[in-house]
């Protein structure tokens, strides 16, 4: 016995020691640093070569072989011959390609991959992924594990593969695991989400003799802190820090230098004005010359963002607004001259108040263009935040330069609303100038969509409360009550929450000028309504409305995916906050709904609203540009930066200045400073100037027959 023990040892000692253990062989001849530090980060030991032949010599049977995108092309049968038979576990991806004829190349635009099958583990078939900016191969196979193709919905293909060209994205031959696409740009490029990435590299790396159980894949663009972490007051200074340090580092602050690349770029109506920004030598403006909108929601091949060269006046007062705010937190001087510029540039440089905006015959006098390429328009909604933005930026810098606009911008709207209060969305100057003010202010008009008309409505109650005149009281009251009686079919514009989280700022002012019962009770079940989707990390879950009164309502096909404004999701139950439209307009509403009546209910959502804020903040060292915003849309089951990007131009990962960065800033500073504004900006009413225009204005505007 012990002579046949020894035996099998000795045979087992000598075929270990002709044992070769199976390896992975990377082929690489390009800067493949980021996915390098992803099998790094995971402790995946490999050999880089440069070429494939350079890795077959050097292969042993059963290894694992990746040939990641370069110059590699197409595969020679020799090489192919020698994978099989040395039983290789090949993975092979964009440029590389098996075929005999190169097959024809795309570029991904809408397209976003699609898992077709069931084969790879935790992912369900027809989940979404994207694959920014990536160039592929036009394949045919006739079972593709991911296909890339043009899909509407959230985090599945809604509607399936139908009505949509479809191309093989990833699908096997034998031994071969072959994408069309280069995968292996993952980490730089920044596909989406991270939870179904882990998912596909974990099968890509099984299929190359590697278990991973659980992977680490760090991103370059990521939230601060994670969803459960403990909060201090130095982190909420330091995110309002990082979030006014935002505006310089994104360059989006116009330069003189480079001010003739706005001319080159920018268009009317804001389409067609993508493109890079401006590079890292180029020195940032000072307000002086304006400030563009912010990124689009479109992430290139190499991780950064597009901007958008389009000049909002909502942006300029905003951004004025957020820096003022700043100014009186942290004493920086730079910061009241940049918010200063801002509105010279709004209200006396730009031709935003110009033309027949500032001619007191004109129909038009006191509103403010929408853009300076199409100052034209006037949306309700717009001119409202501008107004409300530049009442809070003259309040922090105490000056008395823009009364007038203050003024005439509100007396501009109210008179050119109907006698029930409502403006309707917007007006085009052309069609102004052929009526009078006093037909539009003698119209009747009803239109139950707070997302256009309320803000206005709190302008009116904000001036009223300063200067005692009734009609802005009583029409403003008259709208919001026809609009409380038909709660809650209301119209809505991309979601219902965000007509909720509007509405509270007028309620809550109109318990300050009129403190009753039914007015407390309106303005608790409008914020009950929104509140009940409020996740315990402070996001609040966004909703569709009633069918048919959406005016951007849910993409119904995969054709009308990316041609139109849209919602972030597809469903209620898909865990997605809007920054842009929802969450930064609850905040800042809630703020006042506590100051007005004192409910601990608003102080404690409020308290979860601004930290997620601190949370969500991005934080990115391989982006500077981008560090410290927030972007549109954040999923808070996943913990990432996704939704449908379904929306032209605003989708998940679109910055802006104005609408969403400055108040989730401002509602920050209010909150670290237990402020609130309508109580801090209450000395304007007591302005002896400002009473003098508003009375000069008023009988000049308002001179009714």
């Amino acid at each position: 016995m012990k002579s046949n023990y020894r035996f099998f040892l000795t045979i087992s000692f000598m075929l270990v020691a002709c044992m070769t253990y199976a390896q992975l062989l990377l082929v690489t001849d390009q800067n493949t640093n980021n996915f390098q530090r992803l099998l790094a980060d995971n402790g995946i030991s490999y050999k880089r070569y440069q070429t494939i032949d350079e890795a077959l010599a050097n292969a042993n049977r059963g290894d694992g072989l990746m040939v990641l995108a370069g110059k590699t092309g197409a595969i020679s049968k020799r090489q192919a011959h020698q994978m099989k038979e040395r039983q290789l576990k090949v993975y092979l991806e964009y440029p590389s390609y098996l075929t005999s004829d190169k097959p024809e190349i795309k570029k991904i635009n809408l397209e976003r991959g699609v898992i077709s099958s069931n084969t790879i583990a935790g992912v369900a078939p027809m989940s979404i992924v994207t694959l920014n900016d990536q160039y592929f191969y036009c394949y045919t196979h006739p079972s593709s594990i991911m296909s890339i193709a043009k899909v509407a919905g959230f985090d599945k293909a809604e509607y399936g593969l139908t009505e949509t060209e479809s191309y093989p994205g990833m699908f096997q031959e034998g031994r071969f695991l072959v994408s069309s696409v280069a995968l292996s740009n993952q980490p730089k490029s920044r596909f989406g989400p991270t939870e179904v990435w882990n998912r596909i590299w974990q099968f890509v790396f099984r299929h190359v003799g590697i278990e991973v159980d659980t992977l680490i894949l760090n991103v370059d663009v990521r939230p601060t802190f994670e969803r459960n972490a403990i909060l201090h007051t130095e982190n909420f200074t330091q995110s309002i820090n990082r979030g006014l340090q935002w505006y310089q580092h994104s360059k989006l602050l116009i330069h003189e230098d480079w001010v003739d690349l706005v001319g080159q770029y920018t268009k009317k109506n804001g389409e067609d004005v993508v493109f890079p920004p401006v590079s890292d030598g180029r020195p940032v403006g000072d307000g002086s010359l304006g400030i563009l909108e912010g990124h689009a929601s479109y992430i290139n091949q190499d991780g950064t963002q597009p901007i958008r060269w389009w000049i909002r006046a909502d942006c300029q007062a905003e951004t004025a607004f957020a820096f003022s705010s700043g100014y009186l937190l942290t004493d920086d001087k730079q910061y009241a001259s940049i918010a200063d510029n801002l509105l010279q540039y709004l209200y006396k440089t730009s031709n935003l108040r110009g033309g027949e905006r500032s001619d007191p015959a004109s129909t038009s006098y006191g509103l403010i263009g929408w853009a300076t390429t199409d100052p034209d328009a006037y949306y309700g909604d717009d001119n409202a935040r501008v107004l409300l933005a530049t009442i809070g930026a003259s309040s922090n810098l105490q000056t008395e330069t823009y009364f007038p606009y203050i003024i005439e911008g509100i007396l501009g709207n109210f008179r050119t609303s109907g006698k029930s209060g409502f403006r309707g969305p917007w007006f085009r100057d052309a069609k102004l100038q052929t009526l009078t003010w006093q037909e539009l202010f003698d119209s009747e008009l009803t239109n139950i969509h707070p997302h256009y008309e309320c803000w206005l409505w709190a302008n009116y109650l904000w001036l009223y409360d300063k200067t005692g005149y009734e009609p802005l009281k009583s029409r403003a009251v008259k709208a919001i009550q026809t609009t409380m009686e038909n709660f809650p079919v209301w119209k809505w514009t991309n979601g219902i929450q965000q007509e909720y989280a509007r509405m509270l700022l007028p309620l809550a002012w109109l318990v300050r000028i009129e403190d009753n019962e039914l007015h407390r009770y309106w303005l608790k079940m409008v914020a009950n309504t929104l509140l009940q989707d409020l996740d315990e990390c402070g996001a609040i879950k966004e909703r569709l409305g009633i069918v048919g009164l959406g005016r951007y309502d849910k993409v119904r096909s995969n054709a009308e995916y990316g041609v139109k404004e849209a919602p972030l999701i597809s469903e209620y139950g898909d865990e997605v906050t809007d920054l842009l439209y929802t969450l930064n307009y609850a905040s800042f509403g809630l703020n006042e709904a506590l100051a007005a009546t004192q409910d601990t209910l608003y102080k404690k959502s409020l308290d979860k609203i601004n930290s997620f804020f601190v949370k969500a903040q991005v934080r990115s060292e391989v982006h500077p540009d981008l560090d410290g915003a927030w972007f549109r849309a954040f999923d808070f089951n996943r913990w990432d930066y996704w939704a449908s990007n379904a929306d032209s131009g605003w989708g998940p990962w679109g910055t802006q200045t104005g609408w969403t960065q400055s108040w989730v800033l401002n509602s920050l500073m209010s909150h670290i400073k237990q402020t609130n504004f309508w109580d801090t900006t209450q000395d304007i009413g007591k302005n002896k100037k400002f009473q003098e225009i508003f009375e000069n204005r008023k009988q000049h505007m308002l001179k009714l027959n």
